[in-house]
């Protein structure tokens, strides 16, 4: 994969401090375009102190932040152990940025893979039961190729999912680091993307093609 030119328009003014976020209890992948960490509470911190923590550490990184991208969940994965609190730690991150009037958008992890790889379903080659690690790894190693970022050591796939996202909002408020392909881009077209940051940068808002934003969207369930 490689980035090409394709004229990608971009927005005058200040560029904006856009940070991702990965969320997980074990390994929460944080990120800029250019840096990309993971934080790895202490094996000894469980319920209310480990959400603390976790949520401090995030609140103190992305206090200047213009935007915030968080990786939605992943549908199906319910009765997974540990989703009840995960699933609040993402209602305690949100409420945090919420609080300070920072303006956030929710990406699904398949929105996240076509802007990375340009399909929804990287793997699809591969055995069902290896596609999602083998997945991983494709994502990962799209933002060394496209976005020369490498991703390695513990939590590394944390860190290259939120390099992604803190790229999609980068392009979408108009400052793209690099051109990518429009099958990579039109993954833009089905984020809910908040309109204040937008009108902050005065970026015009895009009308997503309908039939793109709903193959984007895919089942959510």
């Amino acid at each position: 994969m490689s980035s090409t030119n394709n004229d990608t328009p971009s927005a005058k003014g200040p560029i904006p401090l856009v940070i991702g976020l990965d969320l997980s209890l074990a390994s929460t992948g944080i990120a800029g375009v250019d840096w990309a960490d993971a934080l790895r509470p202490k094996g000894t911190l469980r319920g209310h102190p480990r959400l603390a923590w976790i949520v401090n550490e995030i609140t103190d990184r992305v206090r200047r932040a213009d935007m915030v991208v968080i990786e939605g969940a992943a549908y199906g994965h319910g009765a997974q152990a540990g989703h009840h609190e995960l699933a609040g730690l993402w209602w305690m991150v949100t409420q945090a940025l919420w609080h300070r009037s920072i303006p956030y958008a929710v990406v699904t992890p398949s929105q996240l893979k076509v802007y990375a790889c340009g399909t929804a379903n990287p793997a699809a080659d591969y055995p069902k039961e290896t596609r999602s690690k083998v997945a991983k790894g494709m994502v990962r190693d799209a933002v060394a190729q496209l976005f020369g970022l490498d991703c390695e050591g513990s939590g590394r796939y944390d860190k290259a999912d939120a390099a992604v996202l803190a790229h999609m909002g980068r392009d979408w408020l108009g400052h793209p680091t690099v051109s990518l392909p429009e099958r990579h881009r039109r993954a833009l077209t089905a984020v809910p993307w908040p309109e204040p940051a937008r009108k902050r940068h005065g970026w015009p808002t895009p009308v997503p093609p309908a039939e793109i934003a709903a193959e984007i969207a895919g089942p959510r369930a």
